[in-house]
This record gives structure tokens, C-alpha cells and sequence, in this order.
């Protein structure tokens, strides 16, 4: 099946919305004040992030948000879909949820500084950090984070984001095998919304530059697998 062109919804325009909101104030707070977006506070022994992209701030949170939903409606479609797809179908979405949600979880160190938890020795000795969390492991002197959740990650979101949709345009056995495995395809403005997040969040003049593009790829990937180019992909069948 072909993408199906349909009208943009206002959930979508609210996420895009928001999206935009959260990226621009990032933004005006950096030409305003500079502490309202980032600063760091030595309280006792310990050092405190406050600010806009602080851990736990606004910005994580929103992150946070976007990949919980997403992983949601994957584990919502398992439910709906189990009886009537394919047991492949079912296992990839079910794998994807799970990997929204450990998305999720690593964001927040997995609700360790929320709870007041003391992060187990072996991560105290190899996170940066010293979190309870994997994308800031130092093993063997090569940074997860740079290797795994940076460059891997940035390549596969490449090809998933403009390789693997322009193939399901051109070749029937790329749309056999995207629709058998139940892989959700951004649909178009979804890609320029990535295209455009990539590129404003690479001019911004602070290190937190990261924090706004993981803000903006956490509600873009709600917005790719609840509303899917694809989307007739994920409808359940009329029943007779």
C-alpha cells in the first residue's frame, strides 16, 4: 500500500506546536539570560543543574513525554492488532515500544535522582555521570553516548527518516516488508520537521544544543508512530 495523503490533524499541529514553542524559548532565554536556560550550582558537596535544559527540567521532561507516548500507542497496538496481524507484526511493535520506553527511562536515569537513589558502584565507576543509566558508560575507554547514541543512532535515524520512506515510494517489496513488520514511516512534513530541527538546533550557541534536539525528536517520534504515513497500515480491518 502506497502512503495515504489525508489532512494534518490538530493533535499534530498542537505537538508541532509545542515543538516549536519549546525549541524558540530555548532560544530567548540563551539571548535573555543565560542562567534561565543552563547554569550550575555547587550546593554542599553536590552540584546542582538549574535552568530550562537542567536534568529533570522542563525540557527533559517534554522528551520524556514524547517517547512515553510513543511507546504507548506501540503497546496499544499489540493489544488491538495481536488477533488480526501477523505474529511478526506483533513482536516488532511490541520490540519498539519497549525501545521507546528504555528511551524514556535512560532520559530520566530510569527515576533514580527523582527517588533519591544511590547509583550501583558499577556506575559510579563507569558513567560520567555517575547515574543509573546506560548512554553515559565509558567502556574501555570508548563513551557510549558518542559511539551508540550518537553516531549509530544518527546514521539509522538517517536511512529510517529519508532512505527507507523514498524506497517505500518506489519499490513493492520495501512496502511489503515495512507494512509486514508494522514499522510506522514518517510521513513528509514530519522528515522537513526533522531536516529543520537538525539544522536550527546545530546554530544554537550552546552546549545544550543536545538537549533541544532530543526535546525535538522524543515528540516527533510520537507524531511518526501515532500518525504514520502509513497510517492504513495500523487501521483494524471491518469486520463482516
Amino acid at each position: 500500500m502506497k502512503p495515504v495523503m489525508r489532512t494534518i490533524s490538530g493533535t499534530e499541529w498542537f505537538v508541532l506546536g509545542l515543538l516549536i514553542l519549546s525549541v524558540a524559548m530555548g532560544f530567548i532565554l540563551y539571548y535573555v539570560d543565560v542562567d534561565l536556560l543552563f547554569k550550575q550550582v555547587v550546593v554542599g558537596n553536590s552540584m546542582i543543574e538549574t535552568g530550562y535544559t537542567a536534568e529533570d527540567g522542563i525540557v527533559e521532561w517534554i522528551t520524556v513525554l514524547g517517547l512515553l507516548l510513543a511507546s504507548f500507542t506501540c503497546f496499544q497496538r499489540v493489544f488491538t492488532f495481536y488477533k488480526v496481524k501477523s505474529r511478526l507484526f506483533t513482536i516488532t511493535t511490541f520490540l519498539l515500544g519497549l525501545v521507546l520506553f528504555f528511551g524514556a527511562g535512560e532520559e530520566i536515569s530510569w527515576g533514580q535522582r527523582l527517588l533519591g537513589i544511590t547509583a550501583p558502584e558499577y556506575f559510579q565507576k563507569n558513567n560520567t555521570q555517575g547515574e543509573t543509566n546506560f548512554h553515559n558508560l565509558v567502556l574501555g575507554g570508548l563513551k557510549v553516548n558518542r559511539w551508540v547514541f550518537s553516531f549509530f543512532l544518527s546514521f539509522v535515524l538517517g536511512v529510517y527518516v529519508i532512505v527507507v520512506p523514498w524506497l517505500y515510494r518506489k519499490k513493492r517489496w520495501m512496502q511489503k516488508l515495512v507494512d509486514g513488520l508494522g514499522i510506522p514511516l514518517p510521513a513528509i512534513y514530519q522528515v522537513v520537521a526533522f531536516l529543520l530541527l537538525f539544522l536550527v538546533t546545530q546554530l544554537f550557541p550552546h552546549e545544550k544544543r543536545a538537549e533541544l534536539l532530543e526535546l525535538g525528536t522524543g515528540l516527533l517520534f510520537f507524531l511518526i508512530i501515532r500518525f504514520p504515513s502509513n497510517i492504513q497500515t495500523f487501521r483494524k480491518p471491518l469486520t463482516s
